[in-house]
């Protein structure tokens, strides 16, 4: 239940936000271009900005560990343990007391604790990350954490290197990250063997007189993959069968229309008819693999991916999902298609490790087995309780060191831990249909968001609160 109410919480942060965010590019991006790097110079600060407040040489007076395991029948003072304040309001949770191994820390959402002497972590959701408001001036002992599993669409400024550069731990979906998001959308290798919804491939090849040999199920439309205008040209050479708001060509039940549905029994049983699906990620990163990619290896249907780089690193086997990158032309891609769909044997090559529940990848293997989290698991900690503990713990091993007399260790993340490439477009025929204004926006968006990291950090490095009048002055200085 807890995390039902939190996903959903997060649902709607991420629509909100998401609607700023494109009000407020659509607005600044006509200003693209005026900004140039300059040096700011200012009397009152030392190269133009000033030093992160000392920590006290006297420790806060934190009680030892064993003081802070919690009796579940008594509720401690707030002053007893470390503050972990959400400066994004992700969770909901006023004040709430987590036990991670022997340690405990405070959560809340209640900003009034930003100058509380016990605080110690800010953490913050990337798409709700933004310049109306930061905990300035960061004190030395603040340390900054990010959670970001979402697409770069939501929030470019985290992807470049002033900003992510600020914080001193992470949890994003690249392998590098502190604590690695790659498999989010993965329960477990339970599904991926699992024949639940498998259709044999004679009753596949039965439907295919009445359903293509494609299908095609997106309501996003326009991302900064450009996915629709590939998926668009490869439906000039083979047949495709579009159920989403995108390219639509063929209607799902009316009590599967709902967005929500798509994890519904009845979505999984018309998608597993299928032979291939078009599993088109909404952004091109490193280790970004959503559901697209997932849902149909678990119900037994050939991904043709477009998307992560490194997804290779990820399948189940050497050969069980068509990757769009191999192929030079849409018409080859499809030229590949029709011969699979038309030789069983080639065709179950690409099905044999689900047939047989031989799951080769060992990075894969390792990767379910060692993380400290689940998917729609009651019996583990979701990935955002999680995240919580990591930093939860991280500030203890440092509050242990300074009790020895010895320096804390300081993490920082670095660009590997949330790093895209500018987006590009797709551009096969002169003819092509005329661009949204959607897909017109991506790139100038990622090229300005470059402009905006370089003015956050300088006002962050500064540490003084700022306006966003001098924010985007900055980003738009002559």
């Amino acid at each position: 239940m807890v995390r039902i109410q939190r996903r959903k919480l997060l649902a709607s942060c991420l629509c909100i936000t998401a609607t700023i965010f494109l009000l407020v590019t659509l607005q600044v991006v006509v200003e693209l271009g005026k900004f140039e790097r300059k040096k700011f110079k200012s009397s009152n600060f030392r190269d133009g900005h000033a030093k992160m407040e000392e920590e006290p040489t006297q420790l806060y007076p934190f009680p030892k560990k064993d003081a802070l395991i919690l009796n579940r029948k008594k509720t401690l003072e707030t002053d007893s343990y470390p503050i972990m304040l959400w400066w994004s309001p992700l969770t909901g949770e006023t004040g709430r007391v987590g036990q991670c191994g022997e340690d405990a820390c405070f959560f809340t959402i209640n900003r009034t604790y930003l100058h509380h002497p016990m605080t110690r972590a800010f953490l913050f959701y990337g798409t709700d990350f933004n310049i109306d408001s930061l905990p300035l001036p960061r004190k030395a002992h603040h340390d900054w954490a990010l959670f970001h599993e979402e697409s770069p669409k939501n929030n470019y400024k985290l992807f470049h290197k002033p900003v992510i550069t600020l914080f001193n731990y992470t949890a994003t979906f690249s392998r590098h990250s502190h604590l690695p998001l790659t498999t989010q959308y993965l329960e477990g290798i339970g599904v991926l063997k699992s024949h639940r919804y498998l259709v044999p491939l004679p009753s596949k090849n039965s439907l295919r007189k009445r359903l293509a040999p494609l299908v095609y199920v997106q309501s996003d439309c326009d991302p900064p993959s450009d996915r629709d205008s590939y998926v668009r040209e490869l439906m000039t050479y083979i047949e495709v069968d579009s159920y989403g708001e995108c390219l639509h060509n063929k209607d799902l039940p009316r009590q599967l229309k709902n967005p929500a549905s798509m994890d519904a029994d009845g979505f999984y049983r018309i998608i597993a008819q299928y032979k291939f699906i078009l599993a088109f990620e909404n952004a091109v990163c490193d280790d970004y693999i959503t559901e697209k990619f997932w849902r149909p290896l678990k119900l037994g249907v050939v991904p043709v991916y477009y998307g992560s780089p490194s997804v290779t690193d990820w399948l189940p086997s050497n050969r069980s999902a068509i990757l769009v990158s191999e192929f030079s032309h849409p018409r080859e891609l499809a030229a590949y298609i029709r011969q699979l769909d038309s030789d069983d044997r080639l065709y179950e090559a690409y099905m044999e490790w689900k047939l047989k529940g031989e799951i080769s990848n060992q990075r894969l293997l390792t990767a379910l087995r060692e993380r400290t989290w689940g998917v729609q698991d009651i019996n583990q900690d979701n990935y955002i309780d999680a995240f919580e503990c990591m930093v939860c713990s991280k500030v203890w091993d440092n509050i242990r060191l300074q009790e020895k007399g010895l320096p804390p260790k300081r993490w920082k993340a670095d660009v590997t831990h949330l790093s895209c490439p500018e987006p590009t477009v797709f551009a096969f025929s002169p003819v092509a249909p005329r661009r949204s204004a959607s897909r017109e926006m991506w790139i100038p968006s990622f090229q300005q968001s470059k402009r905006e990291a370089q003015a956050l950090r300088w006002l962050v490095d500064r540490n003084q609160n700022f306006s966003a009048q001098e924010f985007w002055g900055l980003v738009f200085k002559d």
